[in-house]
């Protein structure tokens, strides 16, 4: 492994594989890194393929570099910046004033469809 890449670098590679658990990324200084599945992107990763291909060029961080083992460890959520969602409002439902103590389901039922019916 040649001493150019190190920790904190922000680089571009090749996937070369995939694998249920990340995805491996060639360099362009002959060396191979692995994107773990939790790197692949911020949030939640069921498959990869939904999110790379084979070929594809990606860009990557260093996170790591063992150089006794020959791993480096890349992330490509760590060259992007958070999605941050915009919050939906969130819809109450008004409490009658003559209701008292507790009420079934089935009893409350009709007036929250027609409560729903009146906010739209």
């Amino acid at each position: 492994m040649e001493n150019q890449i190190e920790q904190g670098q922000i680089i571009k590679g090749k996937v070369t594989g995939i694998q249920p658990y990340g995805a491996f990324i060639a360099l362009d200084n002959g060396t191979q890194g692995l994107v773990h599945i939790s790197e692949i992107t911020h949030g939640f990763v069921k498959d990869i393929h939904e999110y790379l291909q084979v070929g594809e060029e990606v860009k990557v961080k260093v996170m790591s570099v063992n150089k006794d083992e020959g791993k480096i460890s890349l992330s490509i959520r760590a060259t992007e910046e958070m999605k941050l969602s915009v919050p939906q409002p969130v819809r109450r439902l008004k409490i009658s004033e003559n209701s008292e103590g507790f009420n079934t389901l089935k009893d409350k039922l009709q007036e929250w469809i027609d409560q729903s019916e009146e906010s739209k």
